[in-house]
């Protein structure tokens, strides 16, 4: 018996290119495409599986629901809601295809605190040959250390990269158990605070969750060296930005990078904007081209093959935990 797959709208453009494929690869699925969310229920009203984001109503019309795809890596807050949490359904993201991309936006971000690439793009915009004193240019990575919080995908890879600079790595995850071969000492979530007043470098990767909302604020950054770097690349909803921001004008901790922000896009009057020694992006670290949309089509394909063999899902998530 075909299994039914329905693409909740909006679609992408990309669905029409991904059906032919899907159905040439994993055959024994029927896949619709409805149009409005009235089409949308009268569909997932026998559908085994689903790709995009639910509502509550969406949920109550999908009773035989086993399998939902969810349209990124980390949605936005609101995504797991408690009806979805309640539903039997499996929901799976995308994480792990930014690993490569991510992971070299944090070293950009790392080599610009090091050399201060950064500071002098605005010299140079302005005709002025500055050459910054110290204490600028007395960083020195092989005796440095980072703190990675959050050591998934995006995490390792970054405590590759930064290894191999001769960096100390330090991790902390709140699942995780096993230390990476390019992380120095693991540590639980409840050792976070023990370990920030070690870094040089303290590193975000990890998604917004109720227990990650709002983690990094005023307490945090007092904790950390008034040398210290923060980079956050994870969700912006983990770092209180007054509280941040405060902490970079007191001189609290040294300077930040950021490309996620508690409020998107950040305020033109924002005072963060000309925070001291401060790097802003505008959420682009994930940003791949062609490759993040075939690795996205990679998973939903390997979870089509799972599906119909009765395996265990890629990339499932802990619905009441969002990740």
């Amino acid at each position: 018996m075909a299994h039914k797959f329905v693409f909740l709208p909006p679609q992408s453009s990309l669905v029409s290119q991904w059906i032919p494929r899907l159905l040439d690869s994993a055959p024994g699925w029927n896949i619709v495409t409805p149009q409005t969310d009235e089409d949308a229920r009268r569909e997932l009203a026998d559908a085994d599986a689903a790709f995009g984001t639910m509502t509550p109503d969406l949920v109550a019309a999908a009773p035989k629901l086993r399998w939902l795809q969810a349209p990124a890596a980390a949605p936005n807050a609101g995504y797991y809601f408690d009806e979805l949490v309640a539903h039997p359904t499996k929901v799976t993201n995308f994480r792990e295809i930014y690993n490569d991309h991510i992971s070299v936006q944090i070293l950009t971000y790392i080599l610009s605190f090091t050399k201060h690439s950064h500071l002098y793009r605005d010299f140079q915009n302005q005709r002025d040959w500055h050459k910054l004193n110290a204490p600028n240019h007395e960083i020195f990575l092989p005796e440095s250390t980072v703190l990675i919080v959050g050591v998934g995908g995006i995490g390792t890879e970054t405590a590759r990269h930064c290894k191999s600079l001769g960096m100390r790595v330090l991790g902390v995850d709140a699942r995780r158990e096993d230390k990476p071969e390019w992380v120095d000492d693991m540590f639980g979530a409840d050792r976070l605070d023990d370990q920030l007043p070690l870094a040089d470098f303290v590193v975000l990767t990890i998604p917004h969750t109720p227990q990650t909302e709002g983690l990094f604020d005023s307490t945090k950054f007092d904790l950390m060296k008034n040398s210290a770097l923060f980079i956050n690349i994870g969700r912006g909803m983990t770092t209180k930005l007054d509280d941040l921001n405060a902490a970079l004008r007191s001189g609290s901790i040294a300077g930040a990078a950021l490309d996620v922000y508690e409020i998107e896009p950040l305020p033109a009057d924002h005072p963060l904007w000309d925070a001291p020694n401060t790097i802003l992006t505008p959420h682009i670290a994930a940003q791949g081209g062609r490759h993040l949309e075939e690795r996205r089509y990679e998973i939903v394909l390997e979870n089509f093959r799972k599906f119909s063999a009765g395996e265990p899902l890629r990339n499932e998530v802990d619905k009441a935990n969002w990740f």
